[in-house]
């Protein structure tokens, strides 16, 4: 019997986007610890920062890179300076994204719409494509990208979320189809309601708020951001070398009964 792998991930490079926050900052300092060298990604420097700094108090490395991912120029200078300082990419984490307000079809703004599906599915699409021409090139690599309860539920008031979510699912399934043959793993993470600044402004960040979204789920409490980081880091290790394609749903279980 062969041993059963471990999270280990010394040697391999990882890249984060959304890092200045939630679960992108849990995920980055994930990854440090389990030995990646990791390139944390966001449009906030002063997030940035504080996640630089979480991590290099804990004697990891990181590299701080300033970037929009509806942009592809963006993204792809954020992976060239990666493969620049650090020699590779084995793994990707697509995780920048953004709430829309809780608003009926009929209500809501072209404006908003274009937004969310820009920050949430668009920005998906340029970092694979970006990501998968370095990982084609040395050989393979893993890829997740964050989808959402919302991916694989429909949810009222919340139409452009939802589409971008579903779309994440979708783009993920399709890449990994794709690239399977070619050493090239792809999965979608769709986490539940998790605490983190997205879901205190979702809220209203009271505990009026909070006790009206903790309802919903069955465990009783929102999820930890470390609890998806932990799920994400399985992914993309060797742990998870069999699995591709899939979209694991990590929310107290929300989804369950539904």
């Amino acid at each position: 019997m062969t041993d059963i792998p471990r999270v280990d991930l010394g040697g391999k490079v990882a890249f984060v986007t959304g890092a200045g926050s939630g679960i992108g900052r849990a995920a980055a300092i994930a990854f440090a610890m389990a030995g990646a060298a990791v390139t944390a990604a966001d449009i906030s420097e002063k997030g940035l920062r504080e996640t630089v700094a979480e991590i290099e108090g804990r004697g990891g490395r990181v590299l701080a890179v300033i970037c929009d991912v509806t942009k592809s120029s963006d993204v792809k200078a954020a992976l060239d300076q990666t493969v620049d300082k650090f020699g590779r990419l084995d793994i990707a984490f697509n995780n920048a994204g953004i709430e829309q307000p809780a608003q009926p079809i009929a209500e809501l703004s072209e404006d908003v719409w274009d937004k969310t599906i820009a920050v949430n599915l668009k920005s998906v699409f340029i970092c694979m494509k970006h990501e998968i021409e370095i990982m084609l090139r040395q050989g393979g690599g893993s890829i997740v990208n964050t989808a959402s309860g919302a991916g694989v539920l429909a949810i009222r008031g919340q139409s452009s979320y939802c589409a971008s979510k579903f779309g994440v699912v979708a783009v993920s399934k399709v890449a990994a189809l794709e690239y399977a043959n070619k050493n090239i793993r792809v999965n979608a993470i769709c986490p539940g309601i998790i605490d983190t600044p997205m879901i205190a402004r979702y809220t209203g960040d009271t505990d009026e708020g909070r006790a009206r979204v903790i309802a919903q789920e069955p465990i009783g409490r929102m999820g930890r951001p470390e609890e998806i980081a932990g799920t994400v880091l399985w992914l993309c290790s060797d742990a998870g070398a069999f699995v591709t394609g899939h979209a694991m749903v990590v929310d107290g279980g929300q989804t369950a009964g539904i």
